[in-house]
């Protein structure tokens, strides 16, 4: 069932760097526009690159499958992805393919995630970014971190459950 937009003059309250905060006079909205992002749940063999970096919105630390918001003009999604699973994980991507997309949090944001899957080889020469830990580990035991909540980001939740149907069979 589709409703039609709020009703309401629109202003622009914060200009920022990366995102925007919009109000909606009338039903009083507070929307956050965010040129989006790109995720890769990355393969090499039958594990799984993971990392776990501190994340400050939440003061927590949080394993997370790679991605990056999608900030090189012109940049294909798909582009975006493998330059962001190389950049975090040192690895090099050798085929990508989408997995769908997620929007964050669309009651307040409208910032959109691609998820791809990825298998990478080994790019020597070429380490993961600094605070970003690495963690290698099976993909069944990614997709167990999910279902019992050591693995707590949504983008990443959904990104490895789809990369694990897809390894299973599915579409």
């Amino acid at each position: 069932m589709s409703t039609a937009p709020p009703s309401g003059e629109r202003r622009t309250v914060f200009e920022g760097k990366l995102i925007s905060v919009e109000v909606v006079e009338g039903r009083y909205r507070e929307i956050v526009h965010h040129p989006g992002a790109c995720a890769a749940v990355p393969l090499i063999g039958d594990d799984v690159l993971l990392v776990r970096q501190f994340r400050d919105a939440v003061g927590e630390t949080l394993l997370e499958v790679p991605a990056g918001v999608r900030d090189v003009e012109g940049e294909a999604i798909a582009d975006c992805a493998a330059r962001e699973v190389l950049e975090e994980t040192g690895y090099r991507v050798t085929h990508i393919e989408p997995l769908g997309s997620v929007f964050t949090s669309p009651g307040f944001a409208d910032e959109g995630i691609d998820l791809f899957l990825a298998h990478v080889e080994p790019n020597p020469g070429q380490d993961a970014e600094d605070e970003i830990e690495l963690v290698r580990m099976p993909l069944a035991a990614a997709v167990a971190a999910v279902h019992d909540g050591r693995i707590k980001d949504a983008k990443s939740a959904v990104a490895i459950l789809l990369a694990a149907a897809r390894a299973d069979g599915g579409s």
